[in-house]
């Protein structure tokens, strides 16, 4: 029967694991800065946030003037005892308002407009997080089933060689045929791993490609993610509920909704506007009756009766901005159960690579007493 090959043949292929790094051309960061300029959703993202900007100027032409310019003209017939008078009126006007008080609407929507750019620019960064986040994931499982290609070479290319060597000792008695079966299923095993694996690969890769916006070339293996980590978990729920772009922009949308409020209650208050106008008038009345006029007027607007329509939108407005707390109250218990979910994740994931680092050591312990035993 077979005794020591077996041990020898799976410690080899952990050590084949261990040497199979390379210097290769894409890092990770590249890769990064590569789905930073080209990703199309980020760069969808990116478009929709310069839109938002633009409600800022909107909000502020509030407190800029409306100046409007008419001309007319025309003909006039006319027929009175008998006489008839033939008139070509003409006139020019120009007028300019300037509202002086709209019960600060403007200044809430001009506080809404800042809060809701505020508010893009964090769902931005959210985005971003998101984007890179993938590219790095998919990154690291392009290096990793790339690995695993390679290792499912070698274990076959290993496996066919016992299996030679099987054959000949089956054929001068020192094994049976079962020994020499056995290594034929774990070939068999072994090629259809194979398969698996490439398939793994061409998943990965095209997910790669995907969120990158590039193929995979040359990837080199990144370094420990542990440098950018917060100290402790507490570090990280602090860090989280400051700086968490998901946070930030509940909070944000706090903001717009508190403004938006403030704004529709503004339509049930008193507005006043200045109002100038200058006028030139040909022909007004009579032949050669020029007129020309000049007028400054305050205005003074009370809503007395609305029909309901502006109290709806305050209520409206109320009750958007109560969903816009629950929502931020909400974003924050999602964003600390993400982080110590996230948190668990590493540290297990550390442990396994202690545990991993250990078994490896331990293998090539094994494969050395096995090399040694086998020149006995």
């Amino acid at each position: 029967m077979i005794s020591s090959r077996p041990l020898l043949t799976s410690v080899a292929i952990l050590a084949l694991a261990l040497s199979m790094g390379s210097v290769k051309a894409e890092t990770i960061e590249s890769a990064l800065a590569r789905a930073y300029a080209n990703n199309a959703d980020l760069n969808a993202q990116r478009a929709s946030v310069r839109a938002t900007d633009e409600q800022v100027p909107r909000a502020k032409s509030g407190y800029l003037p409306r100046v409007t310019a008419a001309a007319q003209g025309g003909r006039n017939n006319n027929v009175y005892n008998g006489s008839e008078a033939n008139l070509t009126p003409r006139g020019l006007s120009l007028t300019v308002t300037q509202n002086l008080y709209n019960g600060d609407r403007t200044a809430n929507q001009i506080n809404a407009a800042e809060a809701g750019v505020l508010a893009a620019q964090a769902g931005l960064r959210q985005t971003e997080q998101s984007i890179l986040l993938n590219a790095a994931t998919q990154y690291m499982n392009v290096v990793r089933d790339e690995a695993v290609v390679r290792l499912r070479t070698a274990n076959i290319g290993v496996l066919k060689e016992q299996l030679r060597q099987t054959q000949d000792r089956f054929q001068v008695g020192e094994v049976t045929r079962t020994d020499v079966a056995q290594v034929e299923a774990q070939l068999a095993a072994a090629e259809a791993e194979f398969s698996t694996a490439e398939t793994n690969l061409a998943v990965s890769r095209a997910a790669y490609g995907q969120v990158v916006g590039a193929e995979p070339v040359d990837l080199a293996d990144a370094e420990p993610v542990s440098k950018g980590l917060p100290g402790s978990l507490k570090e990280a729920l602090a860090a989280g509920e400051s700086s968490h772009p998901q946070v930030q922009a509940a909070r944000h949308a706090v903001e717009v909704a508190e403004a938006s409020v403030k704004a529709a209650e503004g339509e049930l208050k008193p507005s006043v506007d200045l109002q100038g106008s200058v006028s030139r008038n040909w022909d007004y009345k009579a032949a050669n009756d020029d007129v020309s006029d000049a007028k400054l007027l305050g205005v003074l607007s009370v809503p007395l009766y609305e029909a309901g329509e502006v109290s709806a939108r305050v209520r409206a407005a109320k009750e958007t901005l109560g969903q816009r707390q629950l929502e931020a109250d909400s974003a924050r218990f999602a964003v600390r159960s993400a982080i110590a979910g996230a948190w668990s994740q590493y540290e297990t994931a550390n442990a396994r690579l202690k545990s991993a680092k250990a078994q490896i050591a331990a293998a090539e312990i094994a494969l050395n007493g096995v090399r040694e035993e086998a020149k006995v």
